[in-house]
C-alpha cells in the first residue's frame, strides 16, 4: 500500500469540502490528521463505526457522505494515510528529518498569508489564523477528550509520568504561537511565519507522539476484568427465592 500523493490530499480536501456544505463542524483534513494519529497512538483501537461521525460532524450512523462511493474513497484514502502514518511511528528513528520520519500534513497558514500582498491580507486581517501544526494539535487532542478511557495512564509511575508528559507536549503545540516571527516553518526561504520557540514545541510534539506509541506498544491493550457471580454452594439455600436448596432447585438443572 503506497502513501498518499498530493492529488490524494487534494482528494481528501474536495471531500471534506463537500461534506461541509452539508455539516458546517466538518473539520479541515489537518485536524483530521492529528486525530487520525491519536487513533494510532491510543491504548487500543476504537472502531470506525464510532469515530467516524464523530470526527465528521456526520449523523450517528455516519451518514452523510453524497453516497456510498465518496465514502468509499474517503476510507480508503484514510487507510492508506493510517498504514502509512503506523509505518513511520513504529519505525525506530534517531531525527525528526529522517526521510522514514513521521512529517505530518500540516498547513503554514500564517507563511500563506505573509506572501500575499498588502491588499490580499487587509481582507483578512479580522479572521483567527492558526499557529503552525495547532489545527493537527487540536484533532489529536479532540481524540482525546472523546475517548478518556483509552487515554488513562499506565498504572506502572514511570510509564504514567512518560504518558502524562508525552500529552503534555501534544497540549502545548494547541496553543497560539506569540512569539515574533524568525523562521520559515515549512521552506528555508518562505516568509517568515513561526518563531523559533514554535518549532521546538512541534518539535517536541513530534518525539511525544512516538513516545505514546510505544508505551502502548510494550504495555499492551487494556485488559476489562469479568466479575464472574459466585454461585452458591450445593446445599445453600437457592439464590432465587424459593427457600430449598440450591441442589434441590436451580442446581438440578
Amino acid at each position: 500500500m503506497t502513501g498518499l500523493q498530493p492529488e490524494d490530499f487534494d482528494a481528501l480536501d474536495d471531500i471534506l469540502d463537500d461534506l461541509r456544505t452539508r455539516y458546517d463542524e466538518t473539520p479541515q483534513w489537518e485536524f483530521c490528521e492529528g486525530f487520525l494519529v491519536a487513533l494510532i497512538c491510543c491504548r487500543q483501537p476504537i472502531p470506525e463505526a464510532e469515530w467516524l461521525p464523530v470526527l465528521l460532524a456526520l449523523d450517528e450512523d455516519g451518514a452523510g457522505f453524497a453516497d456510498e462511493a465518496q465514502k468509499m474513497k474517503f476510507l480508503s484514502l484514510w487507510q492508506r494515510r493510517f498504514a502509512e502514518v503506523k509505518l513511520s511511528l513504529d519505525t525506530e528513528i534517531k531525527a525528526l528529518d529522517e526521510d522514514c520520519a513521521y512529517a505530518p500534513e500540516v498547513m503554514d497558514v500564517r507563511g500563506a498569508i505573509a506572501s500575499l500582498s498588502a491588499e490580499e491580507r487587509a481582507e483578512i486581517a479580522s479572521e483567527e489564523i492558526p499557529a503552525f501544526a495547532q489545527v493537527w494539535a487540536l484533532g489529536f487532542m479532540f481524540n482525546v477528550e472523546n475517548w478518556p478511557d483509552e487515554w488513562a495512564a499506565p498504572k506502572d509511575k514511570e510509564a504514567a509520568q512518560w504518558h502524562d508528559t508525552a500529552l503534555e507536549a501534544i497540549v502545548a503545540l494547541t496553543e497560539d504561537d506569540t512569539d515574533e516571527p524568525t523562521l520559515s516553518a515549512l521552506s528555508e526561504d518562505g516568509p517568515l511565519s513561526v518563531s523559533e520557540s514554535r518549532l521546538n514545541v512541534y518539535g517536541e510534539a513530534l518525539w511525544a507522539v512516538y513516545d505514546l506509541r510505544e508505551i502502548w506498544r510494550s504495555i499492551g491493550p487494556r485488559v476489562i476484568q469479568v466479575v464472574k457471580e459466585a454461585t452458591p454452594g450445593r446445599n445453600d439455600v437457592c439464590s432465587c427465592g424459593s427457600g430449598k436448596k440450591y441442589k434441590k432447585c436451580c442446581g438440578a438443572h
